[in-house]
């Protein structure tokens, strides 16, 4: 029934009709059954407004055409009444019933690891509670977490539509939850879809929702599922998860990793990427799917450039499918670093996507940079952009140059009084990593011997597609002094060297000409020279060759630069046994640097230093003894006493006298040179360690084994500390102590002592570095004196061709491997 009223306000007047409790009607033959109120409202002088209400209605049924009315219809006409017209009670849905829509399945879909991870977790949870474990063992959320492009989305829809397939729901509500808002607006939708929550109230209907979600005595079970897309802020679901209960579950699919989403009883998945098999299947039956055949090869080679990312490869098979072109050219395209990676998307993305791979990644940086330390995620990921994808110590992006440049680049942040950016410390730096890997844009590993940070080669791509050129440029000289600043001197290990050299490498990969610019940075010579120490001396070779071209090129063939790769390359070709091939690059270059530095530069000194130390190694001691002598007085002159490379020439000028056969008057010489040493250096200084070193040797050479033992055993003492008991000089000390163990006649002591410091070799540097192959020939001669003559000679005929292979002829190490072969088979005959 209608009922009209009027009702004053501070003299305006205005009208009501309302329609309540009106029963049910039914009309046939194209008749109208009418239980709300078909109008028109009255019209009235003294109402500007009227208002029609209409609730608690009956239900209406018309057929062949006629019309059914449980509300108010009547159109309104130009003129001064305005209308609000309220819904009719309805009563709640049956089930099964669905709330929002689920995503639809992508093409070519993969089923992966992931989706059975899924099912089990959500089947235990429910296991747990058939099994009557206490109430808080209830697992009331699945929470999927990952790198956006992962495919979070599409493993929730598989299960969420597999479910429902099966009969195991009764409910289902999916709901974007990309902000609080639409999460409050599903949950609300669902109340007034299930338990006639009132939609004018979106709050009170959500809390109505997850209040009728809650278990209660009596009642009839109800298994549902509700699913949570997208959540991009954890305080956006405050007081919103769905309750525990033992017939529903909660699924949660976030590129978060933060604590408080794995609080309460819920389970954090980890998404990762597709495996190799799974990327490329799914990019075979895509391209099938459209009649497209390529190369198993460079389908292969595809999948591992888009780093087996479920959206690259969705993104690169569309791009592929629309423009007509294969799998090499999209990888051409790829590599071409003119272009971005803007320029690899399809005009039209796959599967309902709503952004490409740059802009996804883009929010979640924007977000990050909003997290403590506000700020300093954006230029943290600036300098990952530009290392290894795969491992990057945490050393380096905390270093001092890290620091600075994250003070310099920090977004939104301003100066200190005196005008100069705010300090960023180590623990600031270290928040920004843990601000990235919440929103997943890293992975860091905080807990373990070497923290390290991992990030998507696409990720960094579309980072690195940001830069101006400007900005490509500093980035990428900060990057390279972060990581000189990360490398010990000396270095301590060779896995964290290893690593280093990795880093640069993929620096050098995507900036090596801003390396070049100004000047060559120092990383590029930090990166071979560690190659060489490491053992690697044909892969030091090699990196200085290649060195040599790109700064040729860039700087031109006189640059003081050039020049300086020269020098290295002779250094490291010596190094592997070419030490004629060493002179005479040392000799070229020798007139080279006189001619474009003169006489009495540093550099030209330090070739000169290199000729006279091949000039030995090839055999002319007197002609070496005598070269260093006239180089020590010239860098007297031009450096003074005092300089570190006076200090290493006259260690090389005791050598080759001792090599000479003067041990006595080297050991003396070493002796003066050693309190140098400990009053300029100190007494850690890797030089004054080396000077220790060589006293030992030369007085041992000079006949006071005793006094060369202890010596090394107190010498041995110190490298351990500093160095650490894997560095390549400790390990050298640890042999040479038993050489002269041996030489004091404890031969036994010699072979235990020579076997262990070979295992270790064996571990910590491999099979084929010069330390360790030198140290086999030791232990096959300590054997011999040991009484085992045929298996030294075995040993040594084995070893030599190790040498020959790996170092070469003419290497001191060979040539000493030689001569004492020749020994034991001359004792054999």
């Amino acid at each position: 029934m209608g009922r009209g009223d009027e009702h004053a306000a501070g003299g305006a007047v205005d009208a009501q009709v309302a329609a309540t409790e009106t029963g049910n009607a039914a009309a046939v033959s194209g008749a109208a059954a009418v239980t709300g109120y078909r109008g028109p409202a009255p019209e009235t002088n003294t109402a500007p407004t009227v208002t029609v209400r209409v609730s608690s209605t009956g239900g209406a049924t018309a057929s062949e055409g006629g019309l059914a009315n449980t509300g108010y219809i009547h159109e309104v006409s130009a003129g001064k009444l305005t209308v609000v017209q309220q819904l009719a009670r309805h009563e709640p849905a049956l089930w099964p019933h669905q709330v929002g829509v689920i995503p639809s399945r992508a093409q070519s879909f993969q089923h992966r690891i992931e989706s059975g991870r899924l099912r089990m977790a959500v089947d235990d949870s429910a296991t747990v509670v058939l099994s009557q474990v206490p109430a808080p063992a209830f697992l009331p959320a699945q929470v999927l977490t990952g790198m956006g492009g992962v495919g979070k989305t599409q493993l929730a829809a598989d299960y969420a539509r597999t479910a429902w397939a099966e009969g195991r729901l009764d409910i289902l509500v999916w709901i974007t939850a990309s902000g609080r808002t639409p999460v409050v607006t599903g949950y609300a939708q669902a109340g007034y879809e299930l338990c006639r929550a009132d939609p004018d109230d979106p709050e009170q209907a959500a809390q109505t929702f997850l209040a009728w979600l809650t278990p209660k005595a009596g009642q009839r079970p109800c298994r549902w599922l509700v699913i949570l897309d997208d959540v991009s802020d954890p305080d956006d679901l405050r007081g919103l998860w769905p309750p525990a209960s033992s017939d529903g579950h909660t699924l949660v699919t976030t590129r978060r990793r933060d604590a408080v989403l794995g609080g309460e009883g819920r389970r954090m998945i980890e998404v990762g990427l597709f495996t190799e098999a799974e990327a490329l299947a799914y990019l075979t039956a895509s391209l099938s799917a459209h009649s497209r055949c390529e190369s198993a090869d460079q389908l292969t080679a595809l999948v591992r450039d888009l780093g087996y990312l479920p959206l690259a490869l969705a993104q690169a098979a569309a791009y592929l499918i629309d423009s007509g072109e294969n799998a090499g050219d999209y990888r051409a395209l790829l590599a071409d670093r003119t272009t971005t990676l803007a320029d690899t998307t399809p005009d039209r993305l796959p599967d309902d996507q709503a952004l490409p791979l740059a802009a996804a990644w883009s929010l979640s940086l924007d977000r990050a940079d909003t997290l403590r330390p506000a700020g300093l995620a954006r230029p943290m990921l600036h300098l990952a952009a530009l290392l290894d994808a795969n491992g990057i110590p945490q050393g380096v992006l905390t270093s001092q140059p890290a620091l600075d440049h994250l003070a310099r680049q920090r977004v939104g942040a301003g100066n200190n009084p005196t005008g100069e950016p705010v300090t960023v410390s180590v623990r600031d730096a270290v928040g920004a990593l843990r601000a990235l890997h919440r929103l997943s844009l890293v992975d860091h590993i905080p807990d373990v011997s070497h923290p390290a940070v991992r990030v998507h080669q696409l990720i960094q791509r579309a980072t690195r597609d940001t830069f101006s050129a400007d900005q490509r440029d500093q980035f990428a000289r900060t990057a390279g002094d972060a990581l000189m600043a990360a490398w010990s001197d000396p270095e301590r290990g060779n896995a964290s060297s290893q690593a280093l050299r990795v880093n640069t490498t993929a620096l050098m990969t995507c900036a090596l000409h801003a390396l070049h610019e100004p000047d060559l940075h120092p990383i590029l010579f930090r990166a071979g020279d560690s190659l060489g120490e490491a053992g690697q001396v044909i892969a030091a070779i090699n990196h200085y060759r290649s060195l040599l071209g790109t700064t040729a090129h860039v700087l031109g063939d006189s640059h003081a630069a050039t020049l300086a790769v020269r020098h290295s390359l002779s250094r490291w070709q010596g190094d592997a046994g070419d030490v004629s091939g060493a002179a005479h690059g040392a000799a070229k270059l020798l007139a080279d640097r006189l001619k474009v530095l003169g006489p009495d530069h540093p550099d030209t000194l330090a070739t000169r230093h290199n000729l006279a130390h091949w000039q030995g190694q090839s055999g002319e001691t007197v002609g070496a003894a005598a070269a260093f002598a006239e180089l020590l007085k010239d860098r007297l002159r031009v450096l003074g006493p005092d300089h570190l490379h006076t200090l290493n020439t006259r260690s090389a000028l005791a050598h080759w006298q001792a090599q000479a056969g003067d041990a006595v008057g080297a050991a003396a010489a070493t002796a003066e040179l050693l309190k140098d040493c400990m009053r300029i250096l100190g007494p850690h200084h890797p030089q004054s360690l080396a000077a220790r070193n060589s006293l030992a040797r030369w007085r041992g050479e000079a006949g006071d084994v005793a006094g060369a033992a202890r010596a090394t055993a107190d010498l041995l003492q110190d490298r351990l500390r500093i160095l650490g008991p894997d560095h390549p000089h400790t390990l050298s000390t640890r042999s040479g102590l038993a050489r002269w163990q041996g030489q004091a006649g404890n031969i036994t002591g010699a072979v235990t002592a020579t076997s262990e410091v070979l295992e270790d070799c064996l571990r910590v540097l491999g099979p084929l570095h010069p330390l360790t192959i030198i140290t086999r020939a030791h232990l096959a001669r300590w054997r011999g004196e040991a009484g085992d003559s045929t298996g030294a000679v075995n040993e040594l005929a084995e070893v030599l061709q190790d040498s020959l292979r790996v170092l070469g002829p003419h290497h001191q190490h060979t040539r000493f491997i030689r001569t004492t072969l020749a020994h034991w088979q001359a004792r054999e005959s």
